[in-house]
């Protein structure tokens, strides 16, 4: 589009009835009566009428927000950002789960990707015995009953999957074919309870490959603080111990892989892939034998995964019962053997907790009501 100065274009403006294209050339002519002459303001109605309308095809044109122009441009990419931002944590928030387990572990799951795991069979799960004293000890804990919502129940059979549902948020059925093998207590050593441990590595390994973090805990472990600020940040890997020498980097503590903290990454995806490959060439042994043997394997060496290993103050257990009360975090019923017998020393040291919670202060000793042998 030409301006109206000089010649004139072949395209006319009509505006408040005055003829623009009158087809001839003339001079501009300045009037000096008042301050702006009759042809002065047509000249500056032309010129706005054309950048408006050059505005306007430009807008639309690019499809551009014209309200958006007011904003500098250090503002308008700020503001963009926020939403690009916005949309993509609203698609991450929807994506679908590719399987029933990544399920349950999103909705379980803390804000930084952790999840707390434990595994149920049927006679585990049946009304008062070490489920029921588990979550019940995260009521009575100090700081636990908040990370209840985060616990996920690996059920390996039917009944204890059935029983879950009744009195937990979050459950999930991790067998259905060979639950006979499985659903019984399990003595120790048993085929059914080297099948269900090596079950329960397996599950492990795929939390980690789906990209979590996992507190593991067997349900027979009362929670009475929040064991979170006890962790070491820097581990990938850590486990308690039946004994515990005074030195948490030490491989040579007496471990206990009842509970275990670990972080979602490659060398704890190798290092599980490793130890359950190990179960095959150590048969008839538990996943705490096979971690003795491999645990300073060349090949985890080579992995470079950080292990710490936990004091039995903050976790003790009734192999090693923590001897302060005032700073324990949980309490295993290791060195106990028979479901029963468990159950039932697992109630007395959680009256015990009880009777200490209550006194709302700190004391110089707390004699645990466990039997010098937690035998049958």
């Amino acid at each position: 589009m030409k301006s109206t100065n000089g010649d004139s274009s072949s395209m006319g403006y009509e505006l408040a009835g005055v003829s623009i294209n009158d087809g001839k050339s003339k001079p501009p002519v300045i009037y000096s009566d008042g301050l702006f002459g009759g042809r002065d303001v047509i000249k500056i109605v032309l010129l706005v009428t054309t950048v408006t309308l050059s505005c306007l095809l430009f807008y639309k044109s690019a499809n551009i927000n014209p309200l958006n122009m007011v904003f500098s441009p250090s503002k308008t990419d700020c503001y963009s950002s926020k939403i690009i931002n916005e949309t993509s944590l609203e698609k991450a928030q929807k994506r679908e789960p590719g399987s029933e387990l990544e399920r349950v572990l999103m909705n379980a799951a803390m804000e930084n990707n952790t999840v707390i795991l434990t595994a149920l069979n049927q006679a585990w799960a049946k009304p008062n015995s070490t489920f029921d004293v588990f979550r019940e000890s995260f009521k009575a804990g100090i700081g636990t009953e908040r990370l209840l919502k985060h616990v996920i129940a690996i059920c390996l059979d039917v009944k204890a999957y059935d029983r879950c549902l009744k009195v937990h948020p979050h459950c999930y059925l991790i067998n259905s074919t060979d639950s006979d093998q499985l659903s019984g207590p399990n003595r120790f050593m048993t085929p059914g309870y080297l099948k269900l441990i090596w079950r329960r590595m397996d599950l492990l390994r795929q939390v980690i490959d789906l990209g979590y973090n996992f507190i593991f805990t067997d349900a027979d472990i009362l929670w009475l603080r929040d064991p979170f600020p006890r962790f070491f940040p820097d581990a990938d890997f850590q486990m308690t111990c039946d004994d515990y020498n005074g030195k948490p980097s030490d491989k040579n503590n007496h471990v206990n892989s009842g509970f275990t903290y670990v972080k979602a990454n490659n060398n704890t995806l190798n290092f599980y892939k490793y130890w359950i490959r190990s179960s095959r060439k150590y048969r008839g042994r538990h996943d705490q034998d096979v971690f003795k043997i491999i645990k300073n394997d060349q090949h985890v060496e080579k992995l470079g995964i950080k292990m710490r290993f936990f004091d039995t103050v903050y976790f003790g257990g009734f192999c090693q019962p923590s001897r302060d009360i005032n700073v324990v975090n949980t309490m295993h019923a290791n060195c106990c053997i028979g479901l029963d017998n468990k159950v039932r020393n697992l109630k007395a040291a959680l009256e015990d907790w009880k009777r200490y919670v209550s006194m709302n202060t700190t004391v110089s000793e707390i004699k645990w009501n466990i039997p010098p042998r937690c035998g049958y």
